[in-house]
């Protein structure tokens, strides 16, 4: 997958990663918008930490896009998440 990354000295690039895999309760999802917030800001300064699981160098809490795949116990399509 392609992805924004943070470089050292905070630069963004775009860079292939390899293809995320959902585990338990995960949705994987086909993004096709991507925002970055604060906390993203601050995680490219180096003055936030990534969330618990996620990548450290790879920017976006806030997405839009389609379910591509589900780990075990996620929700089917079309449930609540």
């Amino acid at each position: 997958m392609l992805a924004v990354t943070i470089r050292d000295g905070g630069a963004l690039e775009l860079a292939e990663h390899p293809d995320p895999v959902p585990g338990a309760g995960e949705v994987l999802v086909r993004v096709r918008a991507a925002g970055l917030n604060g906390a993203d800001i601050l995680q490219r300064r180096g003055a936030y930490p990534a969330p618990p699981g996620s990548p450290p160098d790879i920017p976006g809490l806030e997405l839009a896009g389609a379910a591509a795949g589900r780990g075990p116990g996620a929700p089917p399509p079309g449930g609540l998440l």
